[in-house]
């Protein structure tokens, strides 16, 4: 039972001014009737099944039922078959074969539009810069190889004083139709690749395309507190689209590089303060510099271990576009010496003999959990 021999509301039970909640719940209660699984064997139903299928995913769609409507089944018969998902053409592709045979239906003209020029490519371009950069910001100058705009036929891709005519292969539309069995298939057109138009002189500069490939410097903006992954764009400045198209963006990818002494988590400073045991011991103050050409001022506590951690606040790097700066933390590693004088190893055998364990509660603590787990 092939579905061009039914009227598609006929086989679905429902008349034509019919809602879309009428169509489904129709659609639902004979596809429970006819589905294959309750009529094992039986090809009549499976042939109705896969006809109801063809017709509701006709008519569920509004711009499909209005083509429908108007044209019957000469909008969409061709190829398909059985009908449906269950064995013929994708009615998810109807639509746009729709747009092609039937322009007007849906809002398109009778040859269909031009191909808008196409937008000139975005570029990227890699810089690197230093932490102190990133600290303050820079203006940079960089040296690309880009496609601009010609400047003898200033973008149009004619020669001076010529211009373009109506492609006379697709009549300015920009577009061709081929048929193909009932279909009629639309496609750029292959002489003014969309256009509608050519150009009879083309430019000798630019050889028509009207932009040519030259090196051009452009000043960079870095701001303060950029970090390596930030991405500036500059509106404009990739390559020249072709005939007079708008031009496309760069995009400039920001690497910072190591430094010597921080490292960083977003605005946050991180860096090793090495100090002295007797410092760690004692307390103590340690000066560290600062990006902006002074100096933090690190209060060491007395008895201060390895791996603590001492945070300055607004001591780090700035907001990117906004306010501020963020912290600076100082991870303090506690240095045991390794060359004594005389004087020295002296002194430190006079403190090893009136320690009573109190001074270093955390080997104090490690040791008598060792007793009480060997029973030693």
């Amino acid at each position: 039972m092939p579905a061009t021999e039914f009227d598609f509301y006929e086989l679905l039970e429902v008349s034509r001014d019919a809602d879309g909640a009428t169509i489904k719940s129709a659609y639902r209660k004979l596809a429970m009737k006819y589905h294959p699984d309750r009529n094992p064997g039986d090809a009549e139903c499976e042939a109705k099944f896969k006809a109801i299928n063809a017709a509701y995913d006709c008519l569920k769609d509004p711009q499909k039922r209005a083509a429908y409507d108007q044209y019957g089944h000469d909008a969409f018969q061709q190829g398909m078959g059985g009908g449906g998902h269950a064995g013929g053409a994708d009615f998810g592709d109807i639509g746009d074969i729709f747009e092609t045979i039937f322009g007007q239906a849906f809002g398109g003209g009778a040859g269909g539009a031009r191909q808008r020029p196409r937008r000139g490519a975005d570029l990227r371009y890699d810089m690197e810069i230093t932490l102190d950069d990133a600290f303050h910001g820079k203006s940079a100058k960089i040296e690309i190889e880009v496609s601009q705009s010609c400047d003898s036929c200033d973008g149009s891709g004619a020669t001076p004083g010529t211009g373009e005519r109506e492609c006379n292969l697709c009549h300015g539309h920009g577009k061709v139709r081929a048929k193909q069995g009932f279909f009629v298939v639309e496609r750029s057109c292959p002489t003014c690749h969309g256009r509608g138009a050519v150009i009879e002189n083309p430019c000798k500069e630019c050889r028509g395309e009207g932009r040519v490939d030259r090196p051009q410097s452009i000043e960079v903006e870095i701001p303060a507190g950029v970090d390596t992954g930030t991405r500036i764009r500059l509106s404009g400045k990739g390559e020249a689209g072709p005939r007079g198209a708008p031009a496309g963006d760069l995009y400039i990818f920001i690497h910072v590089r190591p430094h010597a002494v921080y490292s960083r988590e977003g605005t946050t400073l991180l860096m090793k303060v090495p100090v002295s045991f007797t410092t760690a011991s004692l307390g103590g103050c340690v000066e560290v510099p600062d990006l902006d050409g002074g100096t933090n001022r690190l209060e060491i506590p007395a008895g201060i271990q390895s791996a603590k951690q001492l945070r300055l606040r607004g001591a780090g790097m700035p907001v990117l576009q906004g306010r501020g700066r963020g912290d600076l933390v100082a991870e303090i590693v506690v240095e045991t010496p390794t060359k004594l004088t005389k004087q020295q190893r002296e002194i430190l055998e006079q403190f090893r003999e009136t320690e009573t364990g109190d001074e270093c509660p955390e080997s104090k603590g490690f040791f008598d959990r060792l007793k009480d787990a060997f029973g030693a």
